[in-house]
């Protein structure tokens, strides 16, 4: 098995793959790449058994067909001292040996039978969905920054897709805070929910290309499958029902408050600084167009207290919440202004964006207050 490949053009391809092989691994052949040359193409797969990615280089030169088990780390930091280099990989068939030529050197490494590699799960599926990358991108970043990392509870590990004929929403929570992202441009023909596991999500964030491309969805009970370009991930979906997310989502909000989002993103980010390294509270107080942000580290002395005008119907309410959840929330929404919507100081806040420019899609935040201690 012979083939020639630029270093550039694979290194690229590998480090892509690399971020699913576990640094823990309990088998020593997932700590490899399994390597299949078929009809002038390089498929290359890793998997840590939950999440198997598959990616397909065109190859300028091949000869014999064949596959074979590379260990992972080795190759990558070879490939790395490579500047756009022609490399000649020359694999024996029955010792596995890896000899990879470049100019004057020449690099050999042991690699293993192909067959000791785990097989990629087969996933039969009439259930599809196709989606555009950027979008698909957009829903995983504002949902996996909400869920939750409670083995007890694995469930709220993942983000629910939960497809309907009229729309399909994304959601994700840790019980302290919750996101709902909601596109009413796609849509399948029977209802159906499954859950995502969070690992696959951020390889697929991070794999998804930069241009606007098209990604197919395959789904059955136990995996999905998400197929672009040349890439294609595997992952089993988590089992279980998903908590009823509806039935915490206050419907009744007298208590609503309007304002610039950075300004306020900024102004939390600088008062919490100073606010209790144990609970990260900060207080909102509003009245009439006025809101306090405050917060007090007892312990230290420390205390930060900030005004800001803003826009505020309902009654005078004081309010603590997490600032990490708030500076997360606010820095994974686009609007120029947004409101938090409340009944009381012990009900769950909503955020929302204020004159979402795209129509298609409708996002909902939810954070559960702090025990104000005065």
């Amino acid at each position: 098995m012979r083939f020639i490949v630029n270093s550039s053009v694979l290194l690229k391809q590998l480090q892509a793959l690399s971020g699913v092989i576990s640094t823990n691994n309990t088998l020593p052949i997932l700590d490899n790449f399994l390597f299949q040359l078929k009809d002038n193409s390089l498929i290359i797969t890793a998997t840590d058994l939950e999440t198997t990615i598959t990616s397909k280089v065109e190859l300028d030169m091949a000869d014999e067909d064949g596959s074979v088990a590379i260990p992972a780390k080795i190759l990558v930091d070879t490939l790395k001292t490579f500047s756009s280099t022609p490399l000649t990989f020359t694999v024996e068939d029955e010792s596995y040996t890896i000899t990879i030529s470049a100019g004057e050197g020449n690099y050999k490494l042991s690699g293993y039978d192909a067959e000791e590699y785990p097989k990629t799960p087969e996933v039969v599926s009439n259930s599809t969905l196709n989606i555009e990358s950027s979008v698909l991108q957009k829903a995983i970043s504002k949902t996996i920054f909400a869920t939750g990392y409670d083995d007890l509870r694995p469930v709220m590990t993942g983000v629910l897709f939960k497809m309907t004929p009229e729309s399909v929403t994304f959601v994700a929570t840790d019980a302290h805070k919750l996101v709902c992202y909601k596109r009413i441009d796609l849509n399948v023909e029977e209802e159906v929910n499954f859950i995502i596991p969070k690992k696959p999500l951020n390889q697929l964030k991070n794999n998804l290309p930069s241009e606007n491309t098209a990604v197919l969805i395959e789904y059955n009970q136990t995996n999905a499958v998400f197929t672009f370009g040349h890439v294609k991930l595997i992952c089993r979906l988590i089992e279980g029902k998903y908590p009823n997310y509806q039935a915490v989502i206050p419907a009744d909000n007298p208590n609503k408050l309007i304002v610039d989002r950075l300004l306020f993103l900024n102004t939390i980010k600088r008062v919490s600084i100073f606010a209790s390294h144990s609970t990260f509270q900060v207080r909102l107080k509003i009245a009439g167009q006025e809101l306090v942000i405050s917060a007090e580290d007892i312990d230290y002395s420390n205390e930060a207290k900030e005004r800001l005008t803003c826009l505020y119907e309902g009654e005078d309410i004081e309010i603590g919440f997490n600032s990490k959840f708030l500076i997360e929330m606010l820095s994974n929404l686009e609007s120029e202004n947004i409101s938090v919507e409340m009944s009381s100081p012990n009900r769950a806040g909503i955020i929302k964006p204020v004159d979402n420019e795209n129509q298609n899609e409708d996002i909902l935040m939810l954070v559960m207050p702090v025990m104000l201690n005065n």
